[in-house]
């Protein structure tokens, strides 16, 4: 995905750094899409950060709703449990509480993580794809998440920091990637990382039926990378992965 440390080997004290910032939706969007990415940042020394513009109390909290909990307790019951995941991969975590069911877009909000952009200075962005006919508050959240990033690079704009340069940005799989036009051309090998990843899927057990699905998921996109690895590269049997769409060209000066 373009961490120059991961194709350099092991990092050394003088490395630069390479700073992960992850938009989600919901508190536990990030989980399941992209906590491999974040363990391995982590890992490597590399901050990662996790802004949730809300914590799915409306729309992905049902066993909460069903037992009869109110809306506060609700937000900090999810609240709870994405802090629990986040420390589970070694992550910063901030929420924004914009409000799930439908996720407005707002220039206030925008402004809000233009601020994030220009403080946390990421090498990467990871968010959500445009199109999801299933959940209208995940492409609202990327078209936030783009329309910041272009924001926080005008030098004009009014906001503390210096200009962004041009993250990399990668939209991590969606729930249902054939409906939503997600055809990966990255595939992340998080072997490594996998029980980390399964472990914090594990502090969300409001959606408990969503371990099974990522695991298996895991499973199968470690197959396609093993297979768009090439033969012999001796990858273990268990190969686990996550899929990526990069959104903008790599820059380059040599073909691999």
């Amino acid at each position: 995905m373009g961490y120059k440390r991961a194709e350099c080997g092991a990092m050394s004290d003088t490395a630069p750094s390479s700073p992960l910032l992850v938009i989600s939706a919901h508190a536990g969007d990030f989980v399941w899409r992209a906590a491999g990415a974040i363990a391995l940042a982590a890992e490597r020394g590399d901050r990662a950060k996790v802004v949730c513009l809300s914590y799915g109390e409306r729309g992905e909290s049902a066993k909460a709703w069903r037992a009869g909990r109110g809306l506060a307790e609700i937000k900090e019951i999810r609240r709870g449990e994405a802090e629990a995941a986040a420390a589970e991969l070694g992550a910063e975590i901030e929420f924004l509480d914009a409000g799930d069911y439908p996720l407005a877009e707002s220039p206030e909000l925008v402004d809000r993580l233009v601020r994030v952009y220009r403080d946390f200075d990421p090498a990467v962005v990871l968010t959500h794809p445009l199109a999801d006919p299933y959940n209208g508050d995940h492409p609202a959240a990327a078209r936030m998440a783009l329309q910041a990033r272009v924001l926080a690079q005008a030098i004009g704009y009014d906001a503390p920091g210096e200009p962004l340069g041009a993250p990399p940005v990668f939209f991590f799989e969606p729930h249902q990637p054939e409906q939503c036009d997600f055809k990966p051309n990255v595939l992340l090998d998080i072997t490594p990382v996998f029980e980390r990843k399964r472990r914090a899927m594990e502090c969300l057990p409001a959606q408990q039926h969503m371990w099974d699905y990522y695991t298996d998921l895991a499973r199968r996109r470690g197959v396609q990378l093993k297979r768009n690895a090439g033969p012999n590269l001796g990858l273990p049997h268990d190969t686990m992965a996550e899929a990526y769409v990069r959104l903008y060209p790599q820059t380059t000066g040599v073909l691999a």
